[in-house]
């Protein structure tokens, strides 16, 4: 993963350091003087106050100082680990200012930051309400090749919508995804909370849409979060719909068309959105038939099913492998003049790969690749696992080439389905060598791809290579799972 370097950062990076410096002084001269307080401290007796809630083990800030005072006073001196834990106690005690002073007299003593504390420290800065230190402090980190993780940025862009600056927390959450960091809920939810409260309603919703499109299923509070914002600025439609969407996912398919009727009584009608919303959760439960009523409610209320209304009902033939209804519904759309997209096809094709029937997809991708809509990666991939699993190697590899020639980038799917597929076809020496080129090439290995190659290996009898590259991959820091145990 490279690092993070843009317009965005590059001027905590250019001044990494020199702000961070500045700010102590400053810092410094409107709080009372660290080194005169631990200097108190030290001559207190350490058995302290009175009893309260404890912060690993210490009742007050008090308590941690002398600790800390007396460790930098150490020969030789604790682990970072140690003054890590110790700051993390004081930040859970909300002395965001005495942890910054003791960053900066650990750096005087000698002692070397690493990210779990430059993070806190990052932290405190946010916390203070001074983001553009904090930036200073991955400047900082950036100039010392200490490599910044997922909570360096979280906690940015956290700092940034504390200070309304939702903007530019979205800038960075970009950035961040654009440069490989995988966001974690909590990024997601932080700026999905900043953008309801500045009342960015479609910005919000279409955060949403993309948390779910990236693979994280938005929680209860990050769907109130929206419907609250939808509420206080009089969308109160807007956020039926939502509602009505929550349940569908929740599996509550009757509660949904119960919120369906409650906005009928209300003199709020249901649009093309709220029908697809329950059209796909029909779909979901196997409730194609159900799915159907509601395409015809549709067109008698005069409201045209959209391409999305067609993708559920193909997709909900498809999961019962009712291909030829699959087919028709394909057809319908394209006759009654909604254009299908690449996700129409896309669900097809993944229908047709499911229950092995390559021909039939290869046909479909033909007739795209001469009419449109233009294939994408998930296209590829669909295509190409299923040449795999029928063994046909030869046909799997040419349609590789074609697919670079035109112009698609392979992503880790792709990568992995080409190790599986060697693999499971017994070309080891070629997996082998696939595997060598995408560690040489800095792509990310994760559990999934040792595990392919380890099976691939255990059932060639190659045990001892196996062994070599399981003991690699916890080396590199990665849990085996239980597929990787269970060749």
């Amino acid at each position: 993963m490279g690092k993070l370097i843009s317009s965005l950062i590059l001027p905590c990076f250019v001044n990494g350091g020199r702000n961070l410096s500045s700010f102590f002084s400053s810092f410094s001269s409107s709080v009372n003087p660290f080194a005169t307080r631990v200097e108190a401290l030290s001559k207190k007796s350490m058995s302290g106050s009175g009893k309260g809630k404890k912060y690993n083990g210490f009742e007050t800030v008090d308590d941690a100082l002398i600790v800390f005072n007396k460790m930098i006073g150490m020969y030789p001196m604790p682990s970072i680990v140690e003054f890590t834990n110790l700051l993390a106690a004081v930040v859970r005690m909300r002395h965001y200012d005495i942890v910054v002073s003791m960053c900066r007299r650990m750096e005087l003593v000698g002692v070397s930051h690493d990210v779990y504390s430059l993070n806190i420290l990052i932290n405190c800065f946010c916390q203070l309400g001074q983001v553009g230190f904090g930036y200073s402090v991955l400047g900082k980190m950036l100039k010392l090749g200490v490599q910044p993780d997922i909570v360096t940025f979280s906690t940015l862009i956290n700092g940034l919508c504390k200070q309304s600056k939702i903007s530019e927390a979205v800038s960075l959450f970009d950035e961040m995804v654009e440069k490989g960091y995988q966001p974690h809920l909590i990024a997601y939810s932080t700026l999905l909370n900043g953008l309801c409260k500045i009342g960015s309603t479609d910005k919000a919703i279409r955060f949403l849409s993309m948390m779910e499109g990236r693979g994280f299923a938005p929680d209860i509070v990050a769907y109130n979060t929206v419907i609250d914002c939808l509420c206080k600025h009089c969308l109160i439609k807007e956020a039926l719909d939502l509602f009505s969407e929550l349940k569908c996912k929740k599996g509550l398919v009757s509660k949904a068309v119960d919120t369906v009727v409650t906005m009928r009584k209300q003199g709020i009608e249901p649009d093309v959105v709220t029908y697809n919303a329950l059209m796909d959760a029909y779909c979901k439960e196997g409730m194609v038939s159900k799915a159907e009523e509601i395409t015809d409610t549709m067109i008698k209320q005069g409201i045209e099913p959209n391409v999305v209304s067609y993708n559920a009902l193909m997709n909900g033939y498809c999961l019962q492998n009712k291909l030829d209804n699959a087919r028709r519904v394909l057809q319908m759309m394209i006759e009654n003049g909604c254009a299908p997209n690449i996700v129409s096809y896309n669900t097809m094709i993944n229908g047709y790969c499911k229950v092995k029937r390559l021909d039939e997809a290869m046909e479909l991708f033909h007739e795209i690749s001469r009419k449109g809509p233009i294939p994408d990666i998930v296209t590829y991939n669909t295509l190409m696992q299923c040449m795999f699993q029928l063994r046909r190697v030869s046909s799997a590899s040419e349609f590789l080439r074609k697919m670079l020639a035109s112009g698609q980038v392979l992503d880790m799917v792709t990568c992995s389905i080409l190790l599986d597929g060697l693999c499971k076809t017994g070309r080891l020496e070629e997996a082998l060598k696939l595997f060598q080129v995408m560690r040489n090439n800095g792509l990310k290995l994760d559990i999934v791809f040792y595990s392919i190659l380890i099976d691939g290996l255990c059932k060639a009898r190659h045990i001892e290579v196996a062994k070599e590259l399981f003991n690699e991959l916890l080396e590199n820091g990665l849990k085996p799972d239980v597929y990787t145990y269970i060749p």
